[in-house]
């Protein structure tokens, strides 16, 4: 994911190049994952949209939110990402496609980010104080409307950056996400960007994770209710998976990102930024399967489904014709 401070170039100025990693690995490596992150998107979400258990589950809302995010974004920014790697000389791209693209590559990418952070607040709720998602007027206070906010605030911020700024957007060519943000050498406004869309989220999803785990295992040790124990131990476990691959993938680009803004060398940031830069379109690739391995009803149901593909393979291949 690219923004202004994270662009495809390394210069003078300490933007990143991603150009360290040949096109072609990248292509390789990005289309391997991408087909089967698809039908994992569309398999999990699915069954966390018609089965009635799951999708009442208010612990899964923000994973739907999050996987059709994914999923628009495997469907748009990753054929466009793959074409580029296979036509660079020849694509020409419009300033409107450039400013989508744009939009879709960095916006969606805080998006996420910020929606998963509030998960992670909001696990602790539903957990420890479920009596606050009582009734629905307490839901829509509790529940829905931190997520409406979010929605607005993103749309309004993102939408100035790349649609409406109060300066001129450059496109650039030479970069696979062809638009350069002009509001983004304001140092101010970088700055906020970074701190309050990049780096406190990723703060919170660290000590939220961490406090959850602390207080559901202590919980356990003095209540011992096993009933209880199970069923806060299945929603600990689905945030748990889904932070570790938001920490993993999203902490080094966060990390280059904080230290671009302070004048990070660009001969010093050159390989990390790059391969932060690459490994930051994996958390939409890898999604999907870490929703699915947090999930441990589906992935029991999808292993019974290609089990039982497969012994159906197997009668096929082994049937005795009779002369």
């Amino acid at each position: 994911m690219t923004n202004a401070t994270t662009s495809e170039s390394m210069n003078s100025s300490g933007t990143i190049s991603s150009s360290f990693i040949p096109i072609n690995v990248k292509f390789w490596t990005y289309l391997i994952f991408l087909v089967p992150s698809i039908f994992c998107s569309l398999f999990v979400l699915y069954h966390l949209l018609f089965d009635r258990t799951l999708r009442r589950s208010l612990n899964n809302h923000v994973i739907i939110l999050l996987l059709f995010t994914v999923l628009f974004c495997e469907l748009s920014n990753y054929p466009w990402m793959l074409y580029y790697y296979t036509h660079t000389d020849t694509w020409q791209r419009s300033f409107v496609f450039c400013s989508i693209w744009g939009f879709f590559d960095w916006a969606i990418y805080i998006l996420q980010l910020i929606l998963f952070a509030w998960a992670s607040i909001e696990r602790h709720i539903l957990i420890f104080h479920d009596k606050w998602v009582s009734t629905d007027r307490k839901r829509f206070y509790v529940h829905y409307l931190p997520v409406i906010v979010i929605l607005i605030y993103w749309l309004i911020f993102y939408s100035v950056v790349y649609f409406f700024p109060p300066c001129h957007n450059v496109q650039d060519d030479d970069s696979m996400v062809c638009i350069t943000t002009c509001v983004f050498d304001n140092f101010s406004f970088r700055a906020f960007e970074t701190f309050f869309n990049n780096i406190i989220p990723s703060l919170i999803i660290v000590f939220a994770s961490a406090a959850l785990l602390f207080r559901v295992l202590r919980q356990r040790y003095r209540v011992r209710q096993q009933i209880q124990w199970r069923k806060h131990r299945k929603m600990t476990v689905q945030l748990l998976w889904i932070s570790a691959l938001y920490l993993l993938i999203t902490a080094p680009l966060a990390i280059i990102i904080f230290l671009g803004l302070y004048g990070l060398s660009a001969n010093v940031g050159t390989a990390f930024g790059s391969l932060a830069i690459y490994a930051s379109y994996y958390i939409v690739l890898l999604f999907p399967f870490v929703s699915l391995l947090s999930l441990p009803e589906l992935y029991i149901k999808l292993k019974k489904m290609l089990h039982l593909q497969g012994r159906r393979e197997f009668g096929r291949n082994n049937q005795v014709t009779p002369k």
